[in-house]
């Protein structure tokens, strides 16, 4: 059932891939909205044209598709409050701006940097508690608060350029509610008088943030931790704008720690450790730069939400392995934590590793055969199935089938050799050239027949099993690693054993 009143959007800046970080807020909007029946939009928050990065908007809308993560309205879906892209409202916003000048809530500064610049030096001489353009320092000036109209007139007809900043009360405490952190107070005076209107006549995050909400009347505000200290500045604005008895509900996320649990996770933390923390591969257009995502390290996106969706909330139960429905009913958000969540790694491919052993062998199969391709090696699609049976338990991806199954395809080109200095005795060969005719002669050929026969010869000749059966894995598959031997010589056949087995045999 749709609940018309709960709103909620994802607006993300055009300015680079997006961070796990923001996918998980877009989650959590996704899981809200759809546990009350409600509404998902997307709005793309471009008003600062100066940090826009092209094919960051589309990889946002890809990254969000490939998680399962679907807008009711949007800059693709249209709706009943389009546009959805702030660059295409900006005629919206000035007269918003000009209002609140006009009830002398805002003013005009007309500051060049070098004043300002001057301004902070000045502050910084005196020791001034608080730095910025506030109830203090604004008084000192160029601005429609120090000029006279005639003189904020004369400079607005002769092209001067200028800002529109809100006038912050002095001395006021403002308390407002964050779902999450509870109940906050803040007092005006560590507040500065933050730019409304930017002077190429394009809104702040700010003043577009508050005015579209109120406009597409979105009903909670699901953002993260680093907004929080924006809140005041938003409490007021609704308040000076008359939007006070509609103002959403807030909710702040906590944030997404690196694996040591100290600081924020940053893509030079996966960088360092092997990780990707956007999820899908991004080259940065300026520098070409490549980044790995998690789609093309070979996480399943249901593994990758799985894992997002438990990093900040709490199911309240030992559960960790939800579908989308799953995560949509039990979401709640009383039960996300109001500290930052460290990011495990390992964690993240232990999810990958369950979604994989949750997925049919015929579905495996499949995706190994594009593996295989890649390798050059052509293989009947009943056989893979049967190999991605036994080497599935021991991998995290599918991309690791290769290296997990290989020799099922062709024989080993290198072998372990601190297990042939361990292993391999003067004696082997003569032990393996006494087995050779047995499993020849051997039928049917399957790893019964085969344990039967290698546990009889062992007997007889007074070996033990170390003795034979390491000897044949280093032969067959150049290694200890791999599944039940007997399985591997069952699959790849008589021949294609005994060819190994001699191979290595062979003098040099």
């Amino acid at each position: 059932m749709v609940n018309s009143d709960i709103r909620v959007r994802f607006a993300p800046s055009p300015t680079g891939p997006l961070h796990i970080g923001g996918v998980r807020t877009a989650l959590y909007n996704y899981l809200f909205a759809r546990k009350h029946g409600g509404t998902m939009i997307l709005r793309i928050e471009d008003t600062d044209q100066s940090r826009y990065v092209p094919g960051a908007e589309s990889y946002i809308v890809e990254s969000l598709d490939w998680c399962g993560i679907h807008f009711d309205e949007g800059i693709e879906q249209g709706g009943p409050y389009a546009p959805y892209r702030q660059s295409e409202r900006r005629g919206t916003y000035e007269q918003y701006a000009l209002k609140l000048v006009a009830e002398g809530k805002a003013y005009f500064a007309f500051d060049t940097e070098e004043a300002l610049d001057e301004m902070r030096r000045r502050q910084e001489e005196i020791g001034t508690s608080f730095t910025g353009y506030n109830f203090e320092s604004r008084k000192e000036m160029k601005n429609s608060l120090t000029l006279t109209e005639g003189q904020v007139q004369k400079l607005v007809d002769e092209g001067h350029p200028y800002v529109i900043r809100i006038m912050i009360p002095e001395n006021e405490e403002i308390t407002f509610f964050d779902e999450i952190r509870g109940e906050i107070t803040v007092n005006t005076r560590t507040l500065d008088d933050k730019v409304l209107f930017k002077s190429d006549g394009m809104p702040t995050y700010h003043l577009a943030n508050v005015v579209d909400d109120h406009l597409m009347k979105i009903s909670h505000v699901i953002r993260g931790e680093e907004w929080l200290p924006s809140l005041p500045l938003h409490v007021l604005l609704y308040r000076f704008l008359g939007w006070e008895e509609t103002m959403p509900s807030f909710a702040h996320l906590p944030l997404l720690l690196k694996p040591s649990g100290k600081g924020k996770l940053s893509k030079r933390d996966g960088d360092k450790m092997g990780f990707p923390v956007f999820p899908l591969e991004w080259r940065s257009p300026e520098t070409g730069e490549l980044s790995s995502g998690y789609r093309e390290s070979g996480y399943f996106p249901e593994a990758f939400v799985n894992m997002l969706a438990l990093l900040g909330w709490n199911p309240g139960t030992e559960q960790e392995i939800f579908s989308m429905e799953e995560l949509i009913q039990a979401f709640d958000l009383n039960r996300v934590s109001k500290s930052g969540s460290r990011f495990d790694p390992d964690k993240a491919r232990w999810f990958n590793h369950q979604y994989l052993m949750q997925k049919s062998n015929s579905d495996l199969t499949l995706l190994f055969l594009e593996e295989l391709e890649k390798h050059d090696v052509q293989a009947e699609k009943g056989y893979v199935e049967k190999v991605v049976e036994l080497i599935k338990e021991r991998a995290d991806f599918v991309k690791d089938f290769w290296a997990q199954s290989f020799y099922f395809f062709r024989a080993p080109e290198t072998y372990d050799q601190e297990m042939i200095k361990k292993r391999w005795k003067e004696n082997t060969p003569e032990i393996l050239e006494g087995l050779l005719p047995l499993l020849e002669n051997l039928s049917p050929f399957n790893h019964e027949t085969i344990e039967n026969t290698i546990k009889k010869y062992i007997e007889v000749k007074g070996l033990n099993m170390g003795q034979v059966m390491i000897p044949i894995r280093l032969c067959l598959i150049g290694s200890g690693m791999g599944p039940g031997l007997t399985q591997v010589m069952e699959m790849i056949g008589v021949g294609e054993v005994v060819r190994r087995v001699r191979s290595r045999l062979a003098p040099g």
